[in-house]
């Protein structure tokens, strides 16, 4: 990549206007940012001005250069010369008064968003090849730029600009390009549909959200969609396997056991994580259980009772009895008495990319699904997350996080399948678009797809009387990386008593565990 090239980005603008008083981001928001190289232009900087997204807000205008939003590790160096270091940050910070600290840490994070976007655009042109290094930097570059602006557009309901700079983003992000663009181009459907969706300037409400049900059954594409992401990525795999172990570990030396798995996975075909369990249950030291029992939640009671057909049979081929229930309901209207508990049974709660989907602008709806929980008194809850922050209640933060996110998604994705696979673009199109668009076009009800950080989960989970159960795994699922013959860029890392896969140290999925 040719140095410097940050240098020269036009990306940000001269002035900024701060209309994100209130945003809830703490410090914990920057923890997998590392410090991007400074922009030599010190007079370049990113402008977010557009109306108000939110009600009853302060507004408040500043222009700010890079050198006061900015801070390094020493002292950076400028193209003219001057530096900044970081006491004349600080003594920066120290002298605006009106700016709320939460509202710098925001700007921080959104810059460094947008610059590693940049690099990772870049990156992806030129290891597509067709051109020299330098074309594919600034290529990569203005499809950054062309996203963002759209974004802006849309965000501030001028239809004319976003439409514009859509025509010019479809001729550029192509379904069968580099990665960035591949993934770009999904963004671009997103951002196509919430433009659909606006309202002219002064009409009540900026976004039409059609309404949604949380736990919509799968169409066929997206079945095999999703069969395939299981198959080539590791990131369901990981989480059945830390789910698995830390089930076995609660179920020791006991008869019956008894597990309640919410969604069942999306509905995945064969129930790939029991099929795991029951055979490890069955080899164990001593005596398989008595008795497992498994309930199901979910709305496709079809699908999982012939997962549950299948199931019982793979279960008294390995010497184990399986009692297999389906509750038919999603997680807003499950009801305590909906579970059937025995006395004498050791229960366990299994998420697995579930939960996230009933975070809402209040906490009312996820309050009373972890009560629920917690009134079951399970011996452990496993839940297996997303790790990114989509559901922040700004549109252009959130499209940030999700382009970062996708991007790192999406070039995994490059390293493991040649650019015209199939499978691929399945992959690609029917299941991780769908979550973009998701994220991008929606909003109310109709945004299910609200992911959060594992330190915000760590704070909903404590508010709802959950305490940690650390996992201390980190060595076995290393192993099981090398084992499974994972790429090399994924990697593992414990946060706080988490496990955390990554892709180039880019957090993708978050594992923990929780007792009463």
């Amino acid at each position: 990549m040719a140095p410097g090239y940050l240098s020269n980005s036009k990306l940000y603008r001269d002035q900024m206007s701060n209309d994100v008083i209130g945003l809830e981001l703490g410090l914990s928001s920057m923890d997998y940012y590392p410090f991007m190289p400074m922009f030599a232009s010190a007079a370049s900087s990113w402008i977010l001005s557009c109306p108000d997204e939110t009600r009853d807000q302060k507004r408040t205008k500043r222009t700010m250069s890079i050198a006061e939003s900015i801070a390094c590790t020493d002292s950076s160096q400028y193209s003219d010369g001057s530096c900044i270091s970081r006491s004349s940050s600080v003594s920066s910070l120290n002298s605006l008064p009106r700016l709320q600290f939460r509202d710098h840490i925001w700007t921080y994070s959104q810059r460094y968003l947008a610059a590693e976007a940049v690099e990772e655009a870049a990156a992806a042109m030129i290891n597509a090849g067709g051109g020299s290094e330098e074309d594919g930097t600034a290529d990569g570059m203005r499809l950054v730029q062309l996203l963002i602006a759209c974004a802006e557009a849309v965000a501030c309901r001028d239809k004319s600009h976003a439409s514009a700079l859509l025509s010019e983003l479809r001729a550029n992000a192509l379904v069968f390009g580099s990665s960035f663009q591949r993934v770009a181009s999904c963004f671009v459907e997103g951002l196509t549909d919430r433009l659909a969706m606006v309202q002219p300037l002064g009409a009540v409400g900026s976004i039409i959200a059609p309404t949604m049900n949380i736990m919509d059954i799968a169409s066929d594409k997206k079945e095999e969609a999703l069969r395939l992401v299981y198959e080539y990525c590791p990131h369901i795999q990981f989480g059945h396997f830390i789910a698995n172990s830390s089930i076995l570990e609660a179920f020791e030396g006991k008869s019956f056991v008894h597990v309640v798995d919410l969604g069942m996975t999306l509905g995945l075909p064969r129930g790939h994580q029991w099929r795991h369990l029951i055979q490890s249950l069955a080899n164990r030291a001593g005596q398989p259980p008595q008795r497992l029992r498994i309930t199901a939640v979910g709305l496709s009671v079809d699908k999982f009772q012939t997962i549950g057909d299948q199931l019982e049979v793979y279960a008294k081929d390995h010497g184990i009895n399986l009692e297999f229930l389906v509750v038919e309901s999603n997680l807003e209207n499950l009801s305590p008495k909906d579970i059937k508990v025995s006395e004498n049974e050791v229960l366990v709660v299994n998420s697995i990319l579930q939960l996230h989907c009933v975070v809402k602008e209040s906490r009312g709806a996820l309050n009373s699904v972890l009560q629920i929980i917690h009134e079951l008194s399970p011996k452990v809850l496993v839940l297996v997350e997303q790790d990114s922050s989509h559901n922040g209640p700004f549109f252009l933060g959130r499209f940030m996080e999700a382009l970062h996110y996708y991007s790192a998604i999406f070039d995994s994705l490059d390293a493991m399948l040649p650019k015209y696979d199939t499978k691929r673009a399945k992959m690609e199109q029917f299941y991780f678009a769908e979550e973009i668009k998701n994220i991008v076009s929606c909003e109310g009800p109709a945004r299910v797809e609200r992911h959060e950080r594992v330190d915000q989960w760590r704070r909903r989970m404590s508010r709802a009387g959950f305490q940690a159960a650390p996992i201390k795994m980190l060595a076995q699922s290393q192993k099981w990386l090398k084992n499974n013959k994972v790429s090399e860029s994924y990697t593992v890392l414990e946060e706080k008593g988490c496990l955390v896969l990554g892709w180039k140290s880019k957090p993708i999925i978050a594992t923990s565990c929780w007792k009463c």
